[in-house]
């Protein structure tokens, strides 16, 4: 398997543990040898809409991100980790990534092919509504004994 899009840290642990290298050295390879190999589902009806250009879709990278992630933390607990992955993750992101009217591939389905999207129009809020600081992170850390 190529390791041409693995992190540092995720390289580090290759090398220092190898009982917790990744499964899947990448994104791609996860996708594509492991979650679309598991979901066998028909992406022409009418219940799943699925991209096979799924890396062209920004939503779909960030999404499956994190479920690969939460996969190669998550398989390393033998008890519950494969079911709280299910549960936590590939569900509820699963649901959203498939869904065949709001979801991110619902378009390419509509379309019969990909279909690249605009972003959600945004209009900058006006001076001053922002400023609370329920709306801004600390930029120190708030529980520093400094």
């Amino acid at each position: 398997m190529s390791t041409e899009h693995v992190d540092d840290e995720d390289r580090r642990l290759m090398e220092e543990e190898p009982s917790r290298a990744l499964v899947f050295p990448g994104l791609e390879a996860f996708v594509a040898e492991y979650l679309v190999q598991i979901l066998g589902r028909d992406a022409a009806g009418p219940v799943y809409a699925w991209c096979p250009d799924w890396w062209q879709h920004a939503e779909a990278l960030v999404r499956l991100s994190a479920m690969w992630r939460a996969f190669e933390y998550l398989r390393l607990d033998s008890s519950l980790g494969m079911s709280s992955w299910w549960l936590h993750h590939a569900d509820p992101h699963l649901a959203v990534l498939l869904h065949p009217v709001t979801g991110p591939f619902a378009a390419c389905k509509a379309a019969g092919g990909h279909v690249s999207l605009p972003p959600l129009p945004v209009t900058p809020a006006p001076p001053g509504v922002l400023d609370g600081p329920v709306y801004a992170l600390p930029a120190e850390d708030p529980w520093s004994l400094d």
